[in-house]
């Protein structure tokens, strides 16, 4: 059963930064492409990030601030955000990208709040 768990989100100025963590289990995590989703309020989820065997790509919306990591060790996947913006204000999410698309199950979702 694929568990994917998100956290580290918060409130921060506009050129803060945050840090958000997803831990996955009940799949073998090092086998897919995993990604960052984000869904700000009353528009629709959208793909930021994208990490598979050393290769990353991102959102132009977030390309040179963001940068997506994991460990296939501890199936876990990072997200460093900086210099935000307001306009990252959203509930960020992780799951499987790619061809196939998100699994079905997701997570909780962290808060991003950007506000001074």
């Amino acid at each position: 059963q694929v568990q994917l768990v998100e956290s580290g989100g918060g409130l921060v100025q506009p050129g803060g930064s945050l840090r958000l963590s997803c831990s996955a289990s009940g799949f073998t995590f090092k086998f897919y492409i995993m990604g960052w989703y984000r869904q700000a309020a009353g528009k629709e989820r959208e793909l930021v990030a994208t990490s598979f065997d050393g290769r990353t790509d991102y959102a132009d919306s977030v390309k040179g601030r963001f940068t997506i990591s994991r460990d296939n060790v501890k199936n876990t996947m990072y997200l460093q955000m900086n210099s935000l913006k307001p306009e990252d204000t959203a509930v960020y999410y992780c799951n499987r990208a790619g061809s196939n698309g998100p699994f079905a199950s997701w997570g909780q979702g962290t808060q991003v709040s950007v506000s001074s």
